[in-house]
């Protein structure tokens, strides 16, 4: 499951916009904006793109993309 408010959390302190973090993960900013409102899955390839583009360490990763449940 994924912890989708930590995932935010985390695009919030990058400092970057919406749309720099989708040009530089290659994602389209409209497939982000579903996959960060929940209505859509990440691909694997997508949350190796994101975890680079917000140059995330191994334990935020775990938590985010693979949080046992979610508050």
């Amino acid at each position: 499951m994924i912890d989708l408010g930590l995932l935010r959390k985390k695009i919030d302190e990058s400092g970057m916009t919406m749309v720099a973090i989708a040009s530089k993960s290659g994602i389209l900013r409209e497939t982000l904006y579903n996959r960060l409102n929940g209505k859509s899955d990440f691909s694997v390839s997508e949350m190796v793109a994101l975890c680079d583009t917000l140059h995330l360490q191994n334990e935020d990763r775990e938590r985010i993309f693979f949080a046992p449940e979610v508050e």
